[in-house]
């Protein structure tokens, strides 16, 4: 049976617009402005690090400040880019995306933020219901009965509360502004679904980790087994006297500063220099693949769940 032609609500139907997501390591212009994002977000990071070491905690906080925000809107426009690819339309150009995600990202923060206050109030309120059962309140029976109750419905409502924010809420707010959904319209989406759908949604949404986890381990294992077999190579033919471990440090995200403070030997050569830049990119490539996929699962999650009347022009292929 082809994957379109199960119904909706189907779970093959929804794993197979997950395992879709994969294709997104071809999205040529997300993987370019995640790129960017977590290069810009490094070297930020570095300079950070620096101000630090250097006393100027004013230059750091400022520092770490825009590592954030070009983190932010950077994943914001990729997710613009693998939301386009998602429901099959022309992809926007890369300026657009940061313009849009520049325009429109505060409605994520703000949605974040609802989220954050609607958990806060929760746990206030259990706190406040195990406040008053302290026995020289109530008394010893009555606080006794109160912190009784209040124990199992509280772990049943915190772990709810929970489930819902990181399976269900926080997965498909990102998407669903990606998709044009309006802020009204993204959190009618959100509860309508954590009332129906709540285990679904939260094995959709682990399904997709899984799947970003998964690749990420066959990544990671190309690249150590790949970087050592080089790494060798390379002190052999170049004839270079390069530490082993120096030439790895560069395919892990280290730096010559980040290598010596490990007490590990740090050559300040051009070849060392050269090994821990190429290695960079490496690195990068490594670690922005899994988060294109993961990204581009959560698309997928939406589209699933969307209402079907906004879904049918979706329903003619099979999952991109």
């Amino acid at each position: 049976m082809k994957p379109n032609t199960l119904p909706p609500n189907h779970p093959l139907h929804a794993l197979s617009w997950i395992l879709g997501s994969l294709e997104a390591v071809r999205n040529g212009r997300a993987l370019f402005l995640l790129l960017a994002t977590f290069s810009f977000a490094g070297l930020l990071l570095a300079m950070a690090e620096t101000s630090l070491a250097k006393g100027q905690l004013a230059w750091a906080v400022i520092q770490g400040g825009a590592m954030l925000f070009v983190v932010f809107y950077g994943g914001y426009a990729a997710g613009l880019v693998l939301m386009d690819e998602a429901e099959g339309r022309p992809l926007r150009e890369v300026e657009q995306a940061l313009g849009d995600a520049f325009f429109n990202a505060h409605r994520l923060l703000a949605l974040w933020l609802a989220i954050f206050l609607a958990v806060a109030l929760l746990l206030g309120s259990v706190a406040a219901l195990l406040w008053l059962s302290r026995a020289d309140f109530m008394g010893t029976w009555l606080g006794a009965l109160v912190f009784g109750l209040t124990l199992p419905s509280g772990v049943v409502l915190m772990g709810l509360a929970l489930l819902a924010v990181a399976g269900v809420a926080v997965p498909l707010s990102g998407p669903a502004l990606w998709a044009g959904l309006s802020l009204r319209e993204t959190v009618s989406l959100v509860m309508e679904q954590i009332r129906h759908r709540l285990l679904t949604l939260a094995l959709l949404t682990a399904a997709v980790t899984l799947l970003s986890t998964i690749l990420a381990a066959l990544i990671g294992f190309g690249v150590f087994s790949g970087a050592r077999l080089l790494a060798v190579m390379a002190v052999l033919v170049t004839g270079v006297d390069i530490p082993v471990q120096q030439l790895m440090a560069g395919f892990f995200g280290y730096g010559l500063r980040s290598l010596g403070a490990t007490g590990a030997p740090a050559a300040q050569t051009a070849h060392g220099a050269a090994a821990l830049i190429g290695g960079g990119v490496v690195f990068a490539l490594a670690l922005v693949l899994p988060v294109l996929v993961y990204l581009r699962g959560l698309c997928a999650v939406f589209i699933v769940v969307r209402p079907l009347q906004q879904r049918n022009a979706l329903e003619v292929g099979d999952p991109r």
